[in-house]
């Protein structure tokens, strides 16, 4: 086998790949071989006629699509591993010649991984947020905590008040047309949560148990669905309940109720601390993200446009999946939305391009500052997702896992040093 490699554009170039007569032959007897049984020659058992008589009676090139992709997949693999080609595609294959007795000549244009070039990605000046916890942030989870463990019970007298739970029967109707989704029976909705449209819950306050009222509100531009978004609707509601809140008092009885701790000071000091170490969290990786950053803005590279394509297909895969543990499904979320296929992938383009970027950018990173993932660190992290799985069998799940996502593993312990290093060498700046 011969090869010949030319470079046509940026990230494209093409291989000439020469097949000897002899190799051809061999392929040409592997398609023989494979489709004998399919002939059906007047004065052979079926399946029994030898390669001339077929050639004979079908052509010379009756076998040569067959020897063709036996060649190719033959000796492509070898072509690119040979001259350190990474293709981020298929390639596009062109038959320069085929006969028998000749070599066999094709030519494989395919889009490769892109050069990066680096630019600084040490000692760059970042500056990394800081996120203080209010008390009012405390006071409001504390009331939340209060809200959740409220007891209901039903309002015997009056009206529906701020706080209360009404229980409703609805129908909505757009322009005198009742519209799908716009009808609900015994549904309970807390007066002031914000739950239902435009002032729809103010007009409930005053009702009482039986009455009846029409409630009209107005659909926001963008509430989703294109034959409700900034329509005019009206409401006929029902009040068949009240149901009035009873909340707990914030104290030391409470704290004993809802908490490991005795007094409600500990439980202020425990949500407290419980923010501070979420604002951390936030803080590092927004930090890291912004490293990410100026190391990229700092690097050149051109990125083919299948690569993009093919992040943005992994982007979509993974929305069909999230919405499946849902119960939902890609049309059903794209009706809802008001969108198609074509807006969500635009619209994803932005990020897939820039996952593209990040990691060409982090791997070359890594090669050259010799970072690797070491057997250690991949079965330690093989452990840590066989942990996650709840699995009894620790040692052998983490083995199987090892096995089968290795690559996967390496690309992402790899990543998280390279990101460590990046970090390290960054200097915060108030």
């Amino acid at each position: 086998m011969n090869v010949k490699m030319e470079k046509i554009e940026n990230n494209v170039v093409k291989l000439e790949i020469t097949v000897t007569a002899d190799k051809f032959n061999e392929a040409m007897k592997k398609a023989f071989a494979k489709n004998a049984k399919k002939f059906n020659i007047p004065g052979f058992r079926k399946g029994k006629a030898p390669m001339n008589i077929i050639k004979k009676y079908y052509g010379e090139g009756v076998f040569y699509e067959d020897a063709i992709n036996f060649c190719c997949d033959d000796t492509y693999p070898i072509a690119i591993s040979e001259n350190n080609i990474k293709p981020v595609d298929y390639p596009e294959i062109d038959i320069v010649q085929v006969g028998e007795g000749k070599d066999f000549i094709y030519t494989a244009k395919v889009v490769i991984v892109p050069e990066v070039e680096l630019g600084e990605y040490k000692g760059l000046e970042v500056k990394k947020p800081v996120y203080e916890v209010k008390e009012e942030e405390v006071e409001n989870e504390l009331k939340s905590m209060q809200q959740k463990n409220a007891r209901v019970e039903t309002k015997e007298d009056g009206s529906v008040e701020k706080g209360d739970i009404a229980v409703i029967d609805f129908k909505g109707f757009v322009e005198d047309k009742a519209f799908e989704g716009g009808e609900g029976t015994d549904y309970e909705l807390e007066i002031g949560s914000g739950t239902f449209i435009d002032n729809f819950e103010d007009q409930l306050v005053g009702l009482k148990k039986g009455e009846e009222k029409d409630v009209k509100v107005k659909f926001p531009e963008e509430y989703g669905r294109e034959d409700l978004n900034g329509k005019e609707a009206l409401f006929k509601v029902t009040v068949k309940d009240i149901k009035a809140k009873e909340l707990p008092a914030l104290d030391d009885e409470f704290a004993k109720e809802v908490s490991e701790f005795d007094t409600i000071e500990e439980v202020k000091a425990d949500i407290k601390k419980k923010m501070q170490e979420a604002n951390e969290l936030r803080a590092k990786r927004e930090y890291e993200e912004a490293v990410i950053d100026a190391v990229c803005g700092n690097a050149k590279i051109d990125i083919p446009s299948v690569m993009i394509d093919k992040e943005t297909d992994n982007m979509i895969k993974d929305l069909e999946m999230r919405l499946k543990y849902q119960g939902l499904d890609l049309q059903t979320y794209y009706q809802y939305t008001n969108n198609t296929e074509e807006k969500v992938r635009e619209y994803m383009k932005e990020t897939a391009e820039k996952r593209v970027k990040t990691d060409l950018i982090i791997e070359e990173i890594a090669k050259k500052e010799n970072i690797d993932a070491t057997e250690e660190e991949l079965l330690a992290r093989a452990t840590e997702m066989a942990k996650q799985y709840g699995s009894k069998e620790l040692e052998k799940t983490a083995k199987l896992i090892l096995d089968s996502q290795k690559n996967y593993l390496k690309v992402d312990v790899v990543n998280e040093k390279v990101i460590k290093m990046l970090v390290e060498n960054t200097k915060d700046i108030a």
